[in-house]
């Protein structure tokens, strides 16, 4: 079991996971945690045990030397931490953890265990998979909802994918299991730039968590690091015909695609979305031409 640090009641609080390892191409998904931790200024109050899980062949312990100059073992693991957003009227918890090797079931189920003690009303996970798509469009994401309500509300489309599944999927089915509402959001980053990181693809999925939670969360240097990630593969690309010329067919069968979605009406929600996350109202005008 894991065990929690003494923690004050906790008010409506949000679960935000996410994985290292297969559900997390190119480091998008766990990264939007490191950078909630940060902002968010969280507090770990939890540690899976590793010996339980993980394969030290696979995840192997690191050796670091601490600010006394000791050495000692950092052991992979997952942790669980607290947040409380200012501008945020309810409290998060944040898990950020590696994909193990053994287990599944049971680990799904001692997190899930930690999430109803602390009172976890909502599950939102994340992951992030490689797909053909254009570094020089926005990054898309896809999500799916485990319950129609959410589905509505939030304008998700029920998953209909079939295959190979990772610590994600089964944590959401865990979900399911236990009757927790659930939401997952996936970003699709550019299988020819995999290695990472991708600011590009963190900043799509904190856009989601934005837009579901309503609030704005602070960026800091992550939108100057997105822009600059795309400068770098722009100059992969121009040393490189054959990948030039691929990028290109991708933008335009991207840009195909997304011809219906270009419209007025789209354009003026979401620029509602972003002022209603930022606290003001659209002025009233004639509405999109």
């Amino acid at each position: 079991m894991i065990e929690i640090d003494e923690t004050s009641d906790l008010v409506a609080p949000l679960v935000i996971a996410a994985f290292e390892g297969w559900n997390d191409a190119a480091d998008a998904a766990s990264s939007v945690i490191d950078h909630l931790v940060e902002v968010w200024n969280a507090r770990v109050v939890g540690t899976v045990d590793p010996e339980d899980f993980y394969d030290f062949q696979v995840n192997r312990p690191a050796v670091t030397t601490d600010d006394n100059g000791h050495r000692k073992i950092i052991w992979p693991t997952t942790q669980i931490a607290i947040a409380s957003p200012p501008d945020l009227d309810r409290d998060v918890i944040l898990i950020r953890g590696i994909e193990p090797s053994m287990r599944w079931r049971q680990f799904c189920a001692e997190l899930l265990a930690v999430c109803d003690e602390l009172g976890g009303e909502l599950v939102v996970t994340l992951g992030a998979l490689l797909a053909d798509t254009p570094h020089t469009r926005p990054i898309p994401v896809s999500g799916t909802a485990t319950e129609p309500e959410l589905v509505d509300r939030l304008k998700l489309e029920p998953s209909t994918y079939e295959g190979p599944t990772g610590i994600v999927g089964v944590f959401q089915d865990a979900c399911v299991r236990l009757d927790v509402p659930a939401v997952s959001y996936w970003a699709a980053v550019p299988h020819y730039v995999a290695q990472p990181p991708c600011p590009k693809a963190t900043l799509a999925l904190l856009g989601q968590l934005e837009n579901l939670l309503e609030v704005s969360i602070p960026l800091l240097d992550l939108a100057e690091d997105a822009r600059a990630w795309e400068r770098g593969v722009d100059e992969l690309a121009e040393e490189d015909e054959d990948i030039a010329e691929y990028v290109r067919s991708l933008e335009e069968t991207r840009d195909t695609a997304d011809l219906p979605e270009a419209s007025g009406e789209a354009i003026a929600r979401e620029f509602e979305r972003y002022l209603k996350r930022r606290g003001d109202e659209p002025e009233p005008g004639p509405g999109p031409a």
